[in-house]
């Protein structure tokens, strides 16, 4: 399926999974081998995709690239997409299904997520679009991309036109999980050069195998231009190379779903940092986005 608006250049192009979240809410903690009453709701999902939503939501043009399945699923989340203004290069997946992703919140809105990427898995490079590409639009990849081995292709050769279309870059990791999998080194590799790091606690940890957040973001402003570590009830830290981090506090809200929070953190960093914001202007607005994120359940505005 593609799915294109009248806006031909968008300013950001986001590339993840478009996934159908089955969220199930649970008031106490899980008892296994047993049985934890929950309340259970479906709701868009995927990283890159609600990145792109939050994005389009607060204004900006947006273009979104992944896969889905001949489904409804498929039909049904890129029709929220495209009424929330994303511009869509969403082909259909002759065989596999779209992704869709289990999300176990606790009582303290804490996520746990039991993700199958589906037709997401099988994006290639020929699914990338050349016009929205191009000198001064911004590139955003979820981690997923690279992380998963049968979409890794697709992530290098988006990277590598971005580079040579000279747009500007950020990479969100993903998952710490995966990261270890595949090896911290492999995936630095892939990334280098790329001007916006976005890390959670434990993604920057994992690429750094350092113990504490805050002395693996220093770590990796010696590789990266601009690192972002997100510290969850701590706010964010944004780290340069031979520089103090400047630090935001988040803001004090009730935490209903954490679900997609660094998602829409991410998307109120760069709209906000692209129109020329400085860093501490440009982390408040992320953290402003968190906090909408989780004051309520699922992962979209």
């Amino acid at each position: 399926m593609k799915e294109l608006d009248d806006s031909p250049n968008p300013e950001f192009v986001v590339i993840g999974e478009l996934l159908t979240d089955v969220v199930a809410r649970t008031a106490q903690q899980l008892r296994y081998g047993s049985d934890t009453r929950a309340t259970i709701s479906t709701h868009g999902g995927g990283g890159g995709a609600n990145t792109a939503a939050w994005l389009a939501t607060g204004g900006a043009t947006v273009g979104f690239v992944a896969r889905v399945g001949d489904d409804a699923l498929g039909r049904a989340a890129t029709l929220e997409l495209l009424e929330a203004g994303v511009e869509l290069h969403v082909p259909i997946d002759p065989v596999a299904a779209t992704g869709t992703c289990v999300v176990i919140v606790g009582p303290d809105g804490e996520r746990t997520m039991l993700p199958d990427a589906g037709a997401n898995a099988n994006l290639v490079p020929s699914d990338l679009p050349d016009h929205f590409f191009r000198p001064g639009a911004h590139l955003h990849l979820s981690g997923y991309s690279l992380l998963t081995a049968s979409s890794r292709l697709a992530g290098l050769a988006a990277l590598d036109l971005a580079r040579i279309r000279r747009m500007t870059i950020s990479v969100d990791p993903a998952s710490s999980g995966p990261l270890l999998d595949i090896g911290p080194d492999r995936f630095l590799d892939w990334i280098g050069g790329v001007g916006l790091l976005l890390a959670n606690e434990a993604e920057a940890c994992a690429l750094t195998g350092a113990t504490d957040p805050l002395e693996a973001g220093q770590v990796l402003a010696d590789q990266f231009p601009d690192v972002i570590v997100k510290l969850g009830s701590q706010g964010a830290a944004w780290f340069k190379a031979k520089a103090e981090p400047v630090f935001s506090p988040a803001l004090a809200l009730s935490v209903v779903d954490t679900t997609g929070a660094g998602d829409a953190f991410a998307a109120g960093l760069l709209a906000t940092w692209h129109s020329g914001a400085n860093v501490a202007t440009t982390l408040a607005a992320a953290n402003r986005t968190a906090a909408l994120a989780v004051s309520r359940v699922g992962a979209r505005p």
